[in-house]
Formats: structure tokens, C-alpha cells, sequence
């Protein structure tokens, strides 16, 4: 349940930006959005033919401290709602954007902002808009996932989770308790105790990241990856047909992307940058997109942007970016 505790309601003076006029091609996303307090309202109802989307924020690093990562990722939402509050609308009237605000973590209570946020997720999808989130550290998969989970039971329908990242986030946790990297095991683990499968594809993913132990939990719990060794020699066949027979055996699709994924050219303002990290270009578009058309993606998130360690708003505007492509697919596919 979402208390003041656990909740910051965005400003609408916080969207700020150019303004070319008010002419239906002369928008921009701050012109159009609306801003809700999930306190004192629920969702407006969509109207037949309306697509709607949901900004939520998840303002948390407490998985990123417990996993020894350098904090930071908490402002990540805010930086992120400043660097789309600029982009030129290329959507119709009938796509509703709506900012919720930010889910926040209380001290180093980690697990309760993720069951916060699990319950704001459901209730998102269950008004029939689609929950697009802002990190955040990547504690916000488990979160995130696990109110898509929620959703799909009352659906009956099967979930499955891909994941754009240099690691597989599928560590056992330790003394602390989850952490950022975690949030696949802990989903695996979930899966097994409701007897549902488990469907997981990790894209990018890094040999020097990764321990031995990681890639045997990895092939224990029935995950499939493609190492960014398939972006980097642009090997579109392997990763075009991971992501279609994927696709295939799922009704939902969870997509997050961890922009420690990208080379530290593109995302230097991540907890752990890779110099040899993919890079943001065709190759990426064409996996990034083919998931989005394929209509089953019902929640998207950015995590890891830590503003402290960004250089010149980069990795902000990468993020921005993708978000510009989940609206703009999602608002025609969705």
C-alpha cells in the first residue's frame, strides 16, 4: 500500500522546457503531461481507443549500497524526467502521459519500496495503462516484475523477463539481503514456489562481469543469454532468433535495461561502467524494437543512471532516449 511515507508525488512545475507553440505538431512532452498524486486520486479512465502510459519513479539505491556499488542511482528519476521533458511529440491525441511520481525508499528498507512498488505496478496495469519506470538502481527489477507477475495470475497468462545488461543480476543474496543484483534469482525462486515457469533472456551480457558461480546459477535456473560479443560482431541471426523463439514462449514481456550495458563512452553515470559495454546503435534499435512491436511488453524501466558520475548529461540522454522509443512503439503497438 502506498503511504506518504513511501511516496513523492511529482510536480508539475518540474516539466519544463521549449515552447515552439501549441499547435498539435509543435509539442513537446512537458506541454502534454499530466501529473497525478496516486495519494488523492486513482488513474483517470482511459477512453475507447486511448493508450495510456505512467511515468512511475522508483527513487531507491538501497540495492546498490548492499551490493557495493557506488550509490548515487536514487536521483536517477529526476534526471531522467529532465532529459524527456524536451522531446518533440510524434504521438496522436489518443496517447495519454502521465507522471505519478516516485516510489521512495524509507532508510535502507529495501523491501518494502519493492512491495510498494509491486502494488503501484498491478494497479497501474489493472487501469489499463502501462507502467513505464525511471531508476533507480536495478533493485527495481525485482519490484517492478513481481507486480507484473500479480497482474499476469489474474490474467492467466505466462511473463517473461529480458533484460539488457552487462550482468545477469542472479546473485544468491547475502548477509544484507537482496540487492541490485539479485532480482532474477529472487523472480526465479518466486516462479518455483506458484509452480509457473521461468522465462528469462539476459542480452549484453559480459564474461568479465560475471563470475563462474553466476553463469552456473544462470544454467541451473534455465536462464538464456547472448554475450555483447553478438552486438559488438553484429551476429544478427543469433540474437534475432533468441529474442523471436523468447518472444514465442511468453504472453507478457517485462523489459528493463541496465545502462551499465552500453560502453562507458555512451553511459560513463553508471555504478559500474564497461569500457567494451555495447554500444547504443543499430544493432541494439533492431533487438530493442523487434521486443517492443511484438505487442507483449506491458512494463518497461531504465535503471542505474547515477547523475553524480554522468558526464555532460550523457547517460541521461541515452536513457532518455530509449524512453523515447518505448512511447513511441508502445503508443502504436501497445
Amino acid at each position: 500500500m502506498i503511504t506518504k511515507e513511501s511516496y513523492q508525488p511529482s510536480q508539475a512545475s518540474s516539466w519544463t522546457g521549449r515552447i515552439d507553440g501549441t499547435a498539435a505538431d509543435l509539442l513537446r512532452w512537458h506541454q502534454v503531461i499530466h501529473v497525478v498524486n496516486l495519494l488523492e486520486s486513482d488513474l483517470p479512465p482511459l477512453q475507447p481507443g486511448e493508450r495510456g502510459i505512467v511515468f512511475l519513479g522508483f527513487a531507491c539505491d538501497e540495492g546498490v549500497r548492499r551490493n557495493k556499488g557506488r550509490t548515487g542511482a536514487v536521483a536517477g528519476p529526476a534526471a531522467l524526467r529532465k532529459a524527456v521533458s524536451n522531446f518533440p511529440v510524434h504521438f496522436n491525441e489518443h496517447t495519454l502521459l502521465l507522471d505519478a511520481g516516485d516510489i521512495v525508499c524509507q532508510g535502507n528498507d529495501l523491501e518494502n519500496a519493492q512491495l510498494v512498488l509491486s502494488e503501484a505496478v498491478r494497479s497501474i496495469l489493472l487501469a489499463g495503462y502501462l507502467p513505464l519506470l525511471l531508476g533507480g538502481g536495478h533493485e527495481i527489477t525485482y519490484g517492478h516484475a513481481s507486480g507484473i507477475r500479480k497482474y499476469a495470475q489474474q490474467r492467466k497468462g505466462t511473463v517473461g523477463f529480458i533484460n539488457f545488461d552487462a550482468h545477469f543480476d542472479i546473485r544468491i543474496p547475502g548477509e544484507e539481503g537482496p540487492s541490485s543484483g539479485t532480482g532474477f534469482w529472487q523472480l526465479a525462486q518466486d516462479c518455483k514456489q506458484a509452480g509457473e515457469p521461468y522465462h528469462y533472456l539476459a542480452l549484453g551480457i559480459q564474461k568479465n562481469g560475471n563470475t563462474r558461480q553466476l553463469f552456473n546459477i544462470a544454467g541451473d535456473e534455465g536462464a538464456t543469454y547472448v554475450g555483447a560479443d553478438a552486438f559488438h560482431l553484429e551476429d544478427r541471426d543469433t540474437l534475432f532468433a533468441a529474442i523471436q523463439h523468447f518472444l514465442s514462449q511468453v504472453d507478457y514481456i517485462y523489459l528493463t535495461t541496465c545502462l551499465d550495458v552500453f560502453a562507458a563512452a555512451y553511459a560513463p553515470g553508471v555504478s559500474a561502467t564497461a569500457f567494451n559495454g555495447i554500444t547504443p546503435g543499430g544493432v541494439f534499435l533492431q533487438c530493442y524494437r523487434a521486443i517492443l512491436e511484438s505487442g507483449k511488453v506491458v512494463g518497461a524501466d531504465i535503471a542505474e543512471l547515477n547523475p553524480s558520475l554522468d558526464v555532460d548529461n550523457r547517460t541521461a540522454k541515452l536513457g532518455a532516449a530509449i524512453i523515447f522509443e518505448v512511447v513511441n512503439n508502445l503508443s502504436e503497438n501497445y
